[in-house]
């Protein structure tokens, strides 16, 4: 009879791996700052007059609208009448 009161039961042993889990992960959540990256990177991008120039790549949206066939002809003609 006591050998069974000493045993340890598969629920305490899963109790317990999930709240020594749960601790382990808290520190992840509490580091977490909101700054942005510094280390951007420059991207060279073509105007539309043809010059070939380096911007940061934190300033170009994240959101990107996508352009109609037309509008890219028209980028095209611009660029070309020049």
């Amino acid at each position: 009879m006591e050998n069974e009161s000493k045993r340890i039961s598969r629920k305490k042993i899963l109790k317990w791996a999930v709240g020594i889990t749960s601790l382990l992960a808290i520190p992840a959540f509490l580091n977490f700052s909101g700054k942005k990256r510094t280390d951007s990177k420059s991207v060279k991008m073509l105007t539309q007059d043809g010059r070939l120039v380096e911007i940061d790549a934190a300033n170009i949206p994240l959101k990107r609208k996508k352009i109609k066939e037309a509008e890219i002809h028209s980028w095209i003609n611009k660029k070309t009448s020049l």
